[in-house]
């Protein structure tokens, strides 16, 4: 049996009582498909795929208010907080916050997003909100399905890889917020979850329905909640597990599923976006990242003759370098598509090792300030590149609701604040988008590179 943190029986009992929905929020409208993602990026991935699917989606920030009322023809509502790596206890309480606000607009089938790359520390949060879900939901088994195949996250007999490589031998190991010690998805929620895990492997999967499903009630008998783990390598596999599990209350996972799930959730009647994502104006593009595909991008935009302005987080810390300073830089350079982008992201190492929490939170403030600036400025385009660089951007923005568009890269999609139709706002994860991604989302959301 899998081990929980000590404070969770007693949290969820806490929050059974605190999250009981009054007869006074409950309202009339009917959401198909509720997601609660663990970051902005990886809510607007999941969303982009709903979207692909044929899904109508709706994105917000954080959990919306109690009388927000849903646009008639939303299939789906993606919310984004950030507990992915929050304090336990907090992240569990707003999930369940936001779970809470989906029951309460008679949300019909929920959705746990997770990064494909998981967590391996025992104290991580997928484990303990996960538990937390199928107790309030009251539901016996629900799936792990990290996989992202268009993106190379695989699930093969509970490993996952990257690139048929196990997430352990990769790079990830040394991820300095979720470093990736295992592989082995059991083994990874053996510390953070109350429950067994059970593999499907590949024979298995393809194998016989009732089969499948006579032993999932010999498991219901032995166990009062459980996970699956089911064989996830290809774009048939998504199929096959939406096939015989997309019904299930509760589903968790990456982004992997989402496009099968949107077709789905629309049955084929949803057109999923119809806006014009193209807009034109100034860009500012930012980049926090230090993973290598962000790297690549940040050099790719640099040799194509693109504009940047590189952030010293040692500089930063000393005073040395300041928002102001850096604005005034872009505005004194008169090109209308600026890439301001951290020391890490063009792959250098500043001189002040051991001080990662402080160089983040710097370099978050910092290109938080520059997008208010820029808002202000008569910039029409915010691009950005790294979760959490994103998620402090789209904070100090203050839009909390999105129209899901067309995607720049698979999981990347076009998005339109619904409080500011005139801005086009397009976030990514590190590790997402093809070399070329700063300039393909100019051209696709209508502009060229400077002369």
């Amino acid at each position: 049996m899998c081990k929980r943190p000590a404070y969770g029986q007693q949290l969820i009992c806490r929050l059974f009582f605190k999250f009981e929905i009054p007869e006074e929020q409950k309202v009339e409208q009917n959401i198909r498909f509720g997601c609660i993602a663990d970051d902005f990026t990886g809510a607007s991935d999941a969303a982009s795929f709903l979207v692909k699917g044929g899904a109508n989606t709706l994105l917000f920030s954080g959990v919306p208010a109690d009388d927000t009322m849903i646009p008639e023809g939303t299939d789906a509502v993606v919310i984004a907080l950030k507990t992915r790596t929050e304090e336990t206890k907090k992240a569990v309480e707003e999930s369940l916050h936001a779970l809470q606000w989906l029951i309460s607009k008679n949300t019909m089938q929920f959705y746990v997003k997770y990064c494909s790359t998981f967590d391996s520390t025992p104290k991580g949060n997928i484990g303990p909100i996960c538990d937390a879900f199928l107790q309030m939901l009251d539901v016996s088994y629900t799936l792990l399905c990290p996989s992202l195949p268009v993106n190379k996250r695989t699930v093969q007999s509970g490993h996952l890889l990257v690139d048929q490589i196990p997430l352990n031998e990769t790079h990830m190991r040394h991820h300095p917020l979720t470093p990736m010690w295992d592989s082995y998805l059991p083994n990874l929620m053996r510390g953070q979850s109350e429950y067994p895990c059970v593999v499907f492997d590949e024979a298995f999967m393809k194998g016989d329905r009732n089969t499948i499903f006579q032993e999932i009630d010999r498991l219901q008998e032995m166990h009062e909640r459980f996970y699956l783990i089911p064989e996830y390598q290809t774009d048939e596999d998504a199929k096959r597990i939406v096939e015989l599990f997309g019904s299930l209350k509760l589903l968790t996972g990456g982004s992997g599923l989402m496009e099968e799930l949107g077709k789905k959730i629309s049955g084929g009647f949803s057109s999923g976006s119809s806006a014009d994502d193209h807009i034109g104006g100034k860009a500012l593009m930012m980049a926090g990242s230090c993973s290598v595909a962000t790297q690549a991008q940040v050099q790719h935009f640099l040799s194509g003759g693109g504009y940047g302005i590189m952030l010293s987080p040692s500089k930063l810390l000393s005073g040395e370098q300041t928002a102001a300073a850096v604005w005034e830089e872009i505005l004194r350079s008169g090109r209308n598509e600026v890439l301001v982008y951290s020391s890490g992201s063009y792959g250098e190492r500043d001189s002040s090792e051991g001080a990662n929490e402080a160089e983040a939170d710097v370099l978050e403030r910092t290109m938080a300030e520059l997008a208010k600036r820029a808002v202000r400025g008569g910039f029409g385009r915010m691009i950005v590149a790294g979760g959490e660089t994103s998620g402090a951007v789209t904070k100090a923005l203050g839009y909390n609701a999105y129209r899901i568009g067309e995607s720049i890269a698979p999981g990347v999609p076009v998005m339109t604040p619904l409080s500011a139709p005139d801005k086009r706002i397009v976030l990514k994860s590190g590790n997402f988008g093809q070399e070329d991604f700063f300039e393909r989302t100019l051209l696709m959301t209508g502009v060229t590179q400077d002369e």
